[in-house]
């Protein structure tokens, strides 16, 4: 039983006894190499689009998935991507998934998500948004929101009613995912019928990341790198409005929220402060607590099978929110 730092909510691990030899290479790899370079290097806003452009550039030499459809949509500053299940016949108004990408708020996009967005395209049956909102130093966090917003409201103005979309989301993704949900309630929008945070970023003060155990133990994130990110995209003459982290806000009203994230990750105390949060909030909220695995590893190897469980569960909670919307309207 994995218990929260305070521990006043016990979560089960998902997969106690099984840690799939992936699973424990890609761990192994992170820990020896992408940790370790990510201590040593200084990321500055010049870096930031040398190796946004390098990743996403690693990212186009990959096959395109199979078994989907993409269609590309340009809104002001920043496109997206419509990725259906080939041959399809559901359009966006029976239910679609919003997609946001995580990167740390400066990195990844379309290119780098797209394995991960095209599973669950197949695993739903349903039309996936992937929005590929601006970036550090293009923008700050919050212009980073008001895109998604932007590409949320595309999506009511073109009949999609709220409670026939799910918003998702990895990492800076599952910020993009919460924060986006409040932005739309806070500016009288209907919020969507449901959020799921995969390893999310949650809660941009890292003091309470910084006093857990998970400091240490994180194989891939160097929470110094976080930092620098929230300092040159969220302070503003060195100080951090609270608010602007999800954590911090009224939470009732939100929809149901699913929230994924790796046991030893640092971004778990995220998962753990906003399921509380949200529980006493009257918010229901499952979070899924995996063994052996990296943050965000359902987005960086989607065909892993800890990855294909994971995003199993996303696509039951997807259709289960959908489903009930209908049955609501219905009856």
């Amino acid at each position: 039983m994995a218990k929260t730092h305070d521990d006043q909510v016990q979560t089960p691990v998902v997969n106690p006894d099984n840690v799939s030899v992936y699973a424990r290479t890609l761990e192994a790899v992170s820990r020896a190499t992408i940790r370790p370079a990510g201590e040593l290097m200084t990321l500055t806003e010049g870096a930031m689009p040398i190796v946004s452009g390098v990743i996403n550039g690693l990212a186009r030499l990959r096959p395109a998935p199979r078994g989907v459809e993409r269609e590309e949509v340009r809104l002001k500053g920043f496109r997206m991507e419509i990725v259906r299940p080939a041959g399809a016949r559901s359009s966006m108004t029976d239910g679609v998934v919003m997609y946001m990408h995580g990167g740390g708020f400066f990195l990844c996009g379309l290119d780098t998500h797209r394995p991960v967005v095209a599973a669950i395209a197949r695993r739903t049956g349903m039309p996936v948004v992937s929005v590929e909102y601006r970036q550090l130093p293009a923008t700050d966090i919050a212009g980073s929101v008001t895109d998604c917003l932007t590409a949320y409201q595309w999506l009511l103005s073109h009949g999609v009613p709220a409670a026939r979309i799910v918003f998702a989301g990895d990492s800076a993704g599952g910020y993009m995912t919460f924060a986006t949900a409040l932005r739309a309630r806070d500016a009288g929008l209907p919020v969507p019928a449901g959020l799921v945070g995969l390893c999310p970023a949650l809660d941009l003060d890292c003091t309470e990341k910084r006093a857990h155990p998970n400091y240490h133990r994180d194989s891939l994130i160097p929470l110094s790198a976080l930092e620098t990110v929230v300092k040159l995209g969220a302070e503003v003459n060195g100080r951090l409005d609270p608010q602007l982290s999800p954590v911090n806000n009224p939470l009732a009203g939100m929809p149901p929220a699913l929230l994924i994230v790796a046991e030893d990750e640092v971004l778990r105390r995220d998962s753990e402060i906003m399921a509380q949060r949200l529980a006493q909030a009257g918010v229901p909220a499952t979070l899924e607590i995996w063994r052996g695995q990296v943050h965000a590893f359902m987005a960086i190897f989607p065909n892993m099978p800890e990855s294909r469980a994971a995003l199993a569960h996303v696509a039951q909670f997807v259709r289960a929110r959908i489903e009930s919307a209908q049955i609501a309207r219905t009856a």
